[in-house]
């Protein structure tokens, strides 16, 4: 269902972003279109797409294109603002992060990240979960109690090197 929407984007979490970004979220609306939709019309994954969205991706000329397409915004306004010469600032914001959804996330690093650290060493040896290649994906579960959030981190083990 399409649905008009005008993003205030002097407030979180749009006040740093490129004001292009914003345009993005209001077209998506505009058109009634999921990150699923638009990853699928451009080639990508929806968490890399809301990446996109939220100024912490890059996407390529080609990319920016069918975007613009899709949503019927220039792919010149978009290369101008998000093009070649800009590059993404990824990154969390205020710690601990104000939003309740965010802040929950930040917990669960925070309660279960020495647990897990432990568990990919004695699974892997000593090393790291790459969040450069990494694939993270959000996934609904039905549950009688209540449906469950699917966080997934599929990331390249990296190990340490030794010199």
């Amino acid at each position: 269902m399409a649905q008009t929407l005008k993003l205030n984007a002097a407030a979180e979490p749009y006040a740093d972003l490129p004001q292009i970004c914003v345009r993005l979220q209001e077209a998506k609306a505009k058109k009634g279109l999921t990150f699923d939709a638009i990853g699928k019309a451009i080639g990508h994954d929806e968490t890399w797409v809301a990446a996109l969205f939220y100024g912490q991706a890059k996407a390529t000329s080609e990319e920016l294109a069918k975007l613009g397409d899709l949503l019927d915004i220039p792919a010149a306004n978009l290369t101008a603002e998000i093009g070649e010469n800009w590059f993404p600032r990824r990154g969390l914001g205020p710690v601990p992060p104000q939003d309740p959804l965010l802040y929950r996330l930040f917990e669960g690093v925070l309660v279960y990240g020495t647990p897990i650290k432990a568990l990919i060493h004695e699974k892997f040896g000593d090393g790291i979960m790459s969040m450069i290649d990494c694939k993270v994906s959000v996934d609904k579960k039905p549950d009688p109690k209540g449906d469950r959030v699917v966080l997934t981190f599929d990331g390249k083990f990296l190990p340490y090197l030794k010199w």
